[in-house]
């Protein structure tokens, strides 16, 4: 009678062990570490290593982060894992520019050509360079310098070609490093990169006086159709009809490893997720790694887009949570504005409330915050245009840190938020711990919090989302105006 009782209580047993208890902020939080952050930066570090530096979409190296990020996801048996391909045009270049010796910082532009120049002299074009009239009959055989201003980047780049230059070099007019794109591929254009309003003035101000500058330039660039994936994940348990989706980006550009832009979200969703599985949750929780973000936010453009096949598809998630620069050397903690508050411009209904418990979540901490413009630049883009409250976090790109800021977060003042924005020096040292580790406790915070109650945030509607278009306008023109010249995270340079 003792034995059999006995084996009666063994499947009760197994049961009770397998039963977990529903998530909660302050559990969550406890099983993030930095260690575990640091290693999953160097599993992707080492991905770049073994693939020409880089895990640019639709190369060896993004293809082995989607392939590591599904073996990490489907071996945890929590969550129902798939890849999404979709195809885009691929436009990946480096640039080397050096001038008298010394090495100068330019970035190419998305679909230059490639081109590789030596002892080439340089020579100022005036007024712009956006007309025929404006290009010296020196620039033949030579390298145009041209100020940013009044046309796009193309039509430099077309006008250069057009009067025989053999390379055009575009500075900022503005501080900052200049990123920009040509469009679309086009034998028309002259090899084109961006430098600093700083050196190209530097560059004016000599040519001005007399002095012949000569330079070296060489560009790399590649652009062929690429087949990209997403990587999709929901937990089996919860109500999959009220999901709370949380994501960033896979990709990195093409001149280095993206560490930080955007390893650091990757790994900060992937580290929350690996900790969930202690927990049972209420509402589903779905996960996006996009694909091709830094080519203008494709993937999750393109997840969304089949989302609206049906309008019942888009309104099962009731916010979706962006997570891109987790991790600048030289930090802010920036909260994405959903209030409008701060730039006039505020994310769908409940966006505010996501604002605010960001803002709660630091100041329990002890620590400052400081707004972020919803300025089109990520991957929430698609989610906002759709409707659905959105929010998320950011450490900062190639804007500078002012004097409040550093009084707030610490750091150097007048020095960028990440130096090493988009460039090989976005490595496994380029990260800051600390802004590392709170951020993402702070999505364990809003995962546990959303995963269990949806209490403060309104449903998505129809009547909600008939303002798609007028956000897409906005979101437009604020990436026009931003551009790279800015503060914001990635997803595809200014065209002006």
């Amino acid at each position: 009678m003792r034995t059999a009782a006995l084996t009666l209580a063994l499947p009760a047993l197994a049961s009770a062990a397998k039963c977990k208890p529903y998530v909660d902020s302050e559990s969550l939080q406890e099983l993030i570490t930095i260690e575990d952050l640091l290693a999953g930066s160097q599993k992707l570090q080492d991905i770049a290593d073994a693939h020409e530096g880089n895990r640019a979409f639709g190369g060896g190296g993004h293809n082995a982060t989607v392939d590591w990020l599904v073996e990490e996801l489907e071996k945890l048996d929590y969550f129902d894992v798939y890849k999404q391909p979709f195809t885009e045009a691929f436009a990946g270049s480096k640039a080397t520019l050096t001038v008298a010796g010394a090495a100068v910082d330019a970035r190419p532009m998305t679909f230059t050509p490639a081109g590789d120049v030596t002892g080439a002299a340089l020579i100022n074009v005036p007024n712009l360079g956006c007309e025929e009239a404006d290009y010296p009959a020196e620039v033949s055989g030579a390298v145009a310098l041209i100020s940013r201003g009044t046309c796009n980047f193309a039509v430099k780049a077309t006008l250069a070609k057009t009067a025989g230059a053999v390379a055009a070099i575009v500075y900022n007019n503005a501080e900052g490093a200049l990123s920009g794109t040509l469009g679309e591929q086009s034998d028309a254009y002259a090899p084109a990169v961006g430098i600093t309003q700083a050196e190209g003035l530097a560059f004016v101000e000599k040519l001005a006086a007399g002095e012949e500058i000569t330079l070296d330039l060489n560009v790399i660039s590649i652009i062929e159709d690429r087949v990209n994936y997403n990587v999709i994940a929901e937990t089996r348990g919860g109500d999959h009809d009220n999901v709370l989706m949380i994501g960033g980006h896979s990709d990195s550009v093409f001149a280095g490893p993206g560490i930080n832009d955007d390893g650091s979200g990757t790994v900060g969703v992937l580290t929350v997720a690996k900790a969930l599985t202690n927990f049972e949750v209420k509402n589903a929780v779905r996960l996006g790694f996009w694909g091709a973000e830094e080519y203008g936010k494709l993937g999750s453009y393109f997840y969304v887009k089949q989302l609206n096949g049906s309008e019942e598809e888009v309104s099962k998630i009731r916010a979706y949570l962006n997570f891109d620069m987790i991790a600048s050397p030289n930090p802010k903690l920036a909260i994405y504005d959903g209030d409008g508050s701060a730039f006039n411009f505020s994310g769908p209904a409940g966006s505010d409330v996501i604002e605010k418990d960001y803002e709660e979540f630091f100041e329990s901490k002890g620590l400052g915050h400081v707004p972020t413009e919803f300025n089109g630049r990520s991957d929430y883009a698609a989610f906002i245009e759709n409707g659905i409250p959105s929010g998320g976090l950011f450490t900062g790109a190639e804007g500078l840190k002012t004097e409040e800021e550093a009084k707030l977060f610490g750091g150097e003042v007048g020095v960028a938020y990440d130096v090493n924005y988009h460039l090989i020096g976005d490595d496994i040292t380029n990260l800051d711990n600390d802004a590392y580790l709170v951020n993402t406790q702070a999505i364990a915070h809003s995962v546990a919090k959303y995963a269990m109650s949806w209490e403060t945030i309104p449903p998505v509607s129809q009547k909600k989302r008939r303002y798609a278009a007028d956000v897409a306008r906005h979101l437009k023109r604020a990436a026009e105006l931003t551009g790279h010249s800015h503060d914001g995270p990635c997803g595809g340079g200014s065209h002006f």
